[in-house]
């Protein structure tokens, strides 16, 4: 599934288009592009599970981006983002030439602009995002998102890279002379970061916005009471294993490794992602979905034929691909 959907996501052609000179896209053209990247593979999403995965996916990255300590620093959190892809597809070196040639072409286009010109990046991102305010258990579990589905920004931790910690206020005099100094107290706890992040094709990216926010270690940038800590760390410790964990994960790997599974009455193999806790309750989602969220999903084989990775890019991005006229009617008049 992985390698299906991230192969479809760094197709040469998408890429090209993807880099070119462009408005943004709007809401509903980056929901079309993204609801038909999640169906380049077996896996099948319904449309409130489509809607949890994408509210998931938007909200993730708008804190990312509200919290980049300078706004150069959205190209390392894309850095994590495509450091994270390549480790999905390591033992893929046609998929991982993919991954890295996007990756170059993001050095060559982004790494040499100005200060402002990020800045101007982050305030577009921003904009674009600022009605969506949709909770997300994480986010209120951290404490990082208010119950209206505000983020809380952090009054603490490492300033950007180049600057200083707070705290201290310099006068200078019509020839550029430091003559007073004075120092004022802040609410914060500030630190001068150790080193800047690597923009390089490897390195470390210091930054940890844009790794996994589901990880043990918990990256995301927030601050847990020590009840908190050691009731979590007591969870972890107390569950069990599953004696059926096993099996389950063999199952989950042939229907990922794409082995032929033959059902009763010959029906297609097919892998279903529910992303509620009870299939009633994504039933429920479903049926009380707005009128205006509703989206065609077209369904795409990601595979190495031609003619297919030419319609996959004509879908995707909306490339102009010549396709054979139909045949004629006989009754004197073209099949439109």
């Amino acid at each position: 599934v992985m390698n299906d959907i991230i192969t479809t996501m760094f197709n040469k052609k998408f890429m090209e288009e993807l880099f070119k000179p462009q408005e943004l896209y709007s809401k509903k053209a980056l929901r079309t592009v993204y609801d038909r990247l999640a169906h380049a593979s077996i896996m099948r999403l319904n449309q409130a599970s489509m809607d949890k995965l994408y509210d998931l996916m938007t909200m993730a990255f708008k804190y990312q981006v509200l919290l980049c300590p300078r706004p150069k620093d959205i190209l390392l959190v894309t850095f994590n983002h495509l450091d994270a892809i390549k480790d999905f597809v390591r033992d893929s070196p046609g998929i991982l030439n993919q991954v890295d040639e996007t990756f170059r072409q993001l050095i060559e286009m982004y790494s040499s602009l100005s200060a402002g010109e990020f800045q101007l990046i982050r305030q577009t991102l921003l904009i674009f995002f600022q009605d969506m305010h949709i909770r997300v258990s994480i986010f209120l579990k951290d404490k990082v998102q208010n119950s209206n589905g505000r983020f809380v920004l952090p009054i603490s931790g490492p300033v950007p890279w180049g600057t200083e910690v707070p705290g201290l206020i310099r006068m200078f005099n019509r020839n550029g002379d430091e003559v007073k100094r004075t120092e004022f107290t802040t609410d914060g706890n500030y630190v001068i970061p150790q080193r800047e992040g690597s923009f390089d094709l490897y390195g470390d990216r210091v930054l940890k916005l844009g790794t996994n926010m589901y990880s043990v270690s918990r990256p995301v940038e927030t601050h847990m009471s020590g009840s908190s800590k050691n009731l979590a760390s007591h969870a972890k410790e107390s569950i069990a294993p599953n004696p059926l964990a096993k099996e389950e994960l063999n199952f989950l790997a042939r229907l990922l490794g794409g082995l032929e599974i033959k059902k009763p009455g010959g029906s297609e193999t097919g892998f279903r992602l529910n992303l509620f806790t009870t299939d009633e309750e994504e039933e429920y989602a479903a049926l009380t979905r707005p009128e205006e969220l509703s989206y065609k999903v077209v369904n795409i084989e990601a595979t190495q034929e031609p003619g297919r990775r030419a319609e996959l890019a004509r879908i995707l991005g909306e490339l102009e691909v010549a396709e054979p006229r139909p045949a004629s009617s006989g009754k004197g008049e073209d099949l439109l």
